[in-house]
């Protein structure tokens, strides 16, 4: 069995391998990939059924990434919550560090699409160690996240490093990790890693499944086996155009994540990133779903469905109280009080 590390070098990067196993047209797909580069693992490529379908569609640049009219690089304003380049400290007792630059597989709705994976904005690690600096120094932080890019692609003894400075500053009450890897390379979830993690609770790992298909024996065991360690798995859906708008897929997904252990935690609607808005519904789409879901599923399935609102204002959970006007400009009521517009995609989209 090829090791993690294997599969990664084994990757998919460019076009004329997708147009090679797939057999279609991918030459204008090469101005995508120099702006918002490709990487698809053995694993991940093997679950697309065809071209379009919903793995595809997560994975395989389109054209669209180029020529969508939503202007905003970086609509969470985490550049200017950014007291070092690789710290967002948007909430007072929660700071998001970035650890990593690259993914195992670049997911073509991310959230930081203008940065993970292109050249030039890679993480090093005197800007981690600088990042853990800024944490001991600052009292009010309790809560780190770990994210990036992909924090798991770091060796177990680099990870170990980072988890142990963190576990030293006696303010530091949570760690967090944010991770894909369990998805598109599940072989890095492996029994090292998590008796390494074990030594560092209280420590919660986030996932990312956004689809039934996702689900494969070696992502079960993976999350299994977090479990087994005593990590509590979440899980956070994208809800996305054309690959799970809709309430039987998403009801699918949920049931089965709880029988792996792993806790459905947050419905995210889509940030209104640019070069992302293929991928977007309204958020009546998603209003929609959540009432479906209501009664046909167990509380501890249903995620609470969230908008990250422009500006860095933070989420908010899309109930009536938060929601002031619906329509082609929606209207949505911000923690401090505040009134945020916040744009939608044409109706029938």
């Amino acid at each position: 069995m090829e090791t993690w590390q294997q599969q990664l070098r084994d990757s998919l990067t460019t076009p004329a391998q997708l147009a090679a196993r797939f057999g279609v047209a991918t030459a204008s797909l090469e101005e995508v990939v120099a702006r918002y580069p490709l990487r698809i693992t053995p694993h991940y490529l093997d679950l697309i059924e065809e071209p379009g379908d919903a793995i595809w569609r997560q994975c395989v640049p389109d054209v669209r990434e180029l020529s969508d009219a939503q202007p905003l690089e970086d609509p969470l304003n985490e550049e200017a919550l950014a007291p070092l380049p690789n710290v967002v400290h948007r909430y007072p007792d929660r700071v998001l560090l970035l650890v990593a630059g690259t993914c195992a597989t670049y997911c073509r709705f991310c959230t930081r699409k203008r940065k993970v994976g292109c050249r030039g904005r890679e993480v090093s690690l005197g800007e981690v160690m600088a990042g853990i600096d800024y944490v001991a120094r600052t009292p009010s932080a309790r809560d780190v996240i770990l994210s990036g890019g992909e924090p798991l692609l770091m060796s177990d003894l680099l990870l170990k490093e980072i988890l142990e400075r963190l576990r030293r500053i006696p303010h530091v009450e949570v760690i967090r990790i944010g991770t894909r890897a369990p998805v598109v390379l599940p072989a890095r979830i492996t029994p090292s890693l998590c008796a390494l993690l074990r030594n560092v609770h209280p420590l919660y790992v986030n996932t990312h499944f956004n689809h039934p298909r996702e689900l494969t024996p070696e992502a079960v065991e993976a999350c299994l086996r977090l479990a087994d360690a005593g990590v509590p798995v979440g899980n956070q859906t994208v809800l996305l155009h054309g690959v799970n708008d809709d309430a039987a897929i998403l009801a699918a997904l949920f049931r089965a994540l709880l029988k792996m252990r792993v806790r459905p935690y947050y419905l995210h609607h889509m940030d209104l990133v640019h070069g992302t808005g293929h991928f977007r519904t309204r958020l009546e789409t998603g209003i929609e779903i959540m009432a479906a879901l209501r009664g046909t599923l167990s509380g501890l399935a249903i995620p609470q469905y969230v908008v990250d609102l422009p500006g860095g204002r933070g989420k908010v959970p899309i109930v009536p109280e938060y929601v002031e006007r619906l329509g082609d400009t929606a209207v949505l009521r911000a923690p401090d009080g505040a009134r945020v517009e916040f744009a939608q995609p044409a109706a029938g989209h």
